[in-house]
């Protein structure tokens, strides 16, 4: 029997196939948005200003998407730039900015979430019925 070659040895690795999943899932998500002017992580940001029922400050949301402030600031700078959300002072808090989505973020949201739907359905496909059940278990694996 032949020795592994390195590519076995490598494609045999949890991490390894877990990464490059992944690496190609964004490049393919990526590619999807970009005609709209988005990237995935402003998408992140429109998706849980969307979801959320109580203004959110910038803090806020750098805290619940694991963004350190000065690139929250920029990630806020570039979607304000873009219509896509507004940011006022807290009238709790005025060292705080709560940020919110503008009719134009909405609208650009339920557009993304379209094309991000169906790039995560063809990146799935190969699977078969099995994406939904790996869906569940990467929801069990990051709980």
């Amino acid at each position: 029997m032949a020795a592994p070659t390195p590519d076995d040895v490598l494609r045999s690795r949890l991490g390894y196939l877990l990464k490059h999943a992944y690496n190609r899932l964004a490049d393919d998500i990526g590619t999807a948005l970009r005609p709209l002017g988005i990237d995935s992580r402003e998408l992140a940001i429109l998706v849980l200003l969307d979801a959320t029922d109580t203004p959110l400050s910038q803090l806020d949301v750098a805290q619940r998407l694991g963004i350190d402030r000065t690139t929250m600031t920029q990630f806020t700078d570039t979607l304000e730039d873009k219509g896509l959300l507004a940011r006022r002072r807290s009238p709790e808090d005025r060292r705080k900015n709560i940020v919110e989505l503008t009719p134009d973020g909405h609208a650009r949201l339920v557009a993304a979430e379209q094309v991000r739907a169906e790039a995560e359905a063809r990146f799935l496909a190969p699977l078969g019925d099995g994406g939904p059940g790996l869906i569940a278990a990467l929801r069990t694996l990051t709980r």
